[in-house]
């Protein structure tokens, strides 16, 4: 009798290997289509503006400090070379927008150049970030 009730609770036994398969696959799912935003690396005074808007999410931030340093992906880059930059980053991550977030004493001259290289980089979505009144 001792038997019997040995090979009952061996037989109630739930196989967990195809659970595991499915939220393994899962992962790698979820890991594979997520998308990283690429942000600037640096925090800016930005203008106030009245009329700032709510604006789609983008992937790729440029950061202008007021001294002219050009910042994307947590480094600072040349202005000349902005460009080759998000060429690099549209390669491993596309996206039709890209977002500055120029300090509101940053030069003209130096946003007008990045916004020169965005454009030659094929993205015709520029966004100016700007805070709320």
């Amino acid at each position: 009798m001792a038997r019997k009730r040995f090979r009952e609770e061996e037989d109630a036994a739930i196989d967990m290997t195809p659970m595991l398969d499915i939220v393994f696959i899962m992962l790698i799912f979820f890991i594979v289509t997520t998308s990283f935003v690429k942000e600037a690396g640096i925090d800016v005074n930005k203008p106030e503006a009245s009329q700032a808007q709510k604006k789609p999410s983008a992937n790729i931030f440029i950061a202008i400090r007021d001294n002219g340093e050009v910042w994307m992906d947590k480094r600072m880059v040349d202005v000349e070379r902005v460009g080759a930059n998000i060429e690099r980053l549209l390669a491993e991550q596309p996206t039709d927008i890209v977002v500055i977030q120029a300090d509101k004493e940053a030069k003209h001259g130096v946003v007008v150049k990045v916004m020169d290289q965005i454009k030659e980089a094929g993205i015709d979505k520029i966004s100016i970030a700007a805070e709320d009144d």
